[in-house]
């Protein structure tokens, strides 16, 4: 499966106003095409940050989508007062502890790492990391996206809520650092975010 993430970054003040674009607009515009197969959408209320992402069945649905919703990304764009970058990914894997929920919280990482590995290490995410995250305290859901012929990646792990988030920060940065060791993942970004929308209908792949 596919998913397109679209990160719209500007006036913080504006996120709400957003929020209300995507549920009430674009989501139900994407729910309606063929082989959608559902929408989150993540908001950093502080830096004015969110990330739109979309689940597709398959490719020809995912780049049958992207002209029809450019005009809401643009939309986007122009609420927040800011400027859009749009990301295609495959789905590598999907683990759901259970539903994400109001309230929730997410991390999500951002790293690369070569493209010859992502097979070694997607049967290590599976093997070794995951039993190891399914321990951590209030964990929802782990994803982690990636990009085949680039090598780049972008794992979300959510949270029921920021207290649980906080008490998992000492064993998350302690896996973070000897897995992205033994995979030779560089990461290149981390930040944190509100779940706001968690309509993403995405079976298990583990």
């Amino acid at each position: 499966m596919y998913a397109r993430s679209v990160t719209v970054r500007g006036d913080a003040g504006k996120v709400d106003e957003l929020v209300a674009h995507v549920r009430d607009e674009a989501m139900p515009a994407m729910q309606a095409m063929s082989g959608c197969v559902g929408v989150s959408m993540l908001c950093d209320r502080d830096a004015g940050r969110c990330i739109v992402t979309s689940a597709w069945a398959d490719e020809t649905a995912l780049h049958a989508s992207e002209a029809a919703m450019r005009e809401s990304r643009d939309r986007g764009a122009q609420i927040m007062g800011g400027e859009y970058e749009m990301t295609n990914w495959e789905i590598a894997l999907l683990h759901r502890v259970h539903e994400g929920h109001d309230g929730a919280r997410a991390r999500v990482l951002w790293g690369e790492s070569d493209p010859a590995r992502a097979e070694d290490n997607l049967a290590m995410m599976r093997m070794a990391v995951l039993p190891r995250m399914e321990e951590l305290p209030g964990i929802c859901s782990v994803s982690l996206l990636v990009g085949r012929a680039t090598g780049r990646s972008a794992m979300t792990t959510v949270y029921d809520t920021q207290a649980d988030m906080d008490r998992a920060a000492d064993a998350a940065m302690a896996m973070r650092e000897q897995f992205t060791r033994e995979m030779g993942v560089t990461v290149t970004d981390v930040a944190d975010f509100d779940l706001v929308l968690h309509h993403l209908r995405v079976p298990e792949t583990v």
